[in-house]
């Protein structure tokens, strides 16, 4: 497989991390995240840092600091654990900016860089699939990450006359530090590793298969 040139944001940790450090083996890698400290010191990747929750981030970044870009993997995202009655609006604008609104405009930014081939991937939840098993506390998470599914399906449409791919994976429970921070007392089944594992490989080939789909990726069922 050709060398190719990724986007990776929520890069700093967790599974956006393990993508990195994966991924960086044998293409170039720009990772995108708030905090980028744990990625200063890794070889082949350009680090730059970006706050998703700022309405405005795009303002501070320059689309000539990307080449073009061969697949954009948005992983960045923001959850909060809270009673439905004690949530705020300034709550569900917090949790959609950074997992949906950021999607759109980081995908607007990005989508001159691309090209018939190019591939997007958003990883969403299985919080956000209808039908599937929902949890007391995460209605701004679970409705947002329902919302990047539906914006997904409708970028494929939009843009398959271009040849550029949208597709979304709706994972399961992953043992990050965002899941820890939530539940502090649950275990996931899977490891970020695991995860980003496979989100790699289906990052580097879904394309020749999928467009505009949505694939489940937990050892549950609905």
């Amino acid at each position: 497989m050709s060398q190719k040139n990724i986007i990776i944001t929520g890069a700093g940790r967790g599974i956006g991390l393990e993508l990195v450090k994966i991924l960086s083996k044998k293409h170039k890698i720009t990772a995108l995240s708030r905090n980028i400290a744990a990625l200063e010191n890794l070889p082949n990747i350009k680090a730059i840092s970006v706050d998703f929750s700022h309405p405005d981030f795009s303002k501070l970044l320059d689309v000539n600091q990307f080449n073009t870009i061969d697949i954009v993997i948005h992983n960045a995202g923001k959850l909060i654990n809270k009673p439905f009655e004690t949530l705020t609006n300034q709550d569900f604008q917090e949790v959609y900016q950074v997992n949906v609104f950021a999607v759109a405009e980081l995908t607007r930014f990005l989508l001159p860089k691309m090209q018939k081939g190019s591939h997007m991937l958003n990883i969403s939840s299985m919080g956000g699939i209808q039908g599937s098993s929902k949890f007391a506390g995460l209605s701004a998470y679970s409705s947002s990450k329902g919302a990047l599914i539906t914006l997904t399906e409708v970028l494929a449409e939009e843009y398959k006359e271009q040849k550029i791919s949208f597709n979304a994976l709706a994972l399961g429970a992953v043992q990050t530090e965002m899941l820890a921070e939530a539940f502090p007392n649950f275990q996931a089944p899977t490891t970020a590793e695991e995860m980003a594992t496979f989100i790699a490989d289906f990052a580097l080939n879904g394309a020749q298969f999928f467009n505009g789909k949505v694939l489940q990726v937990a050892h549950s069922t609905p």
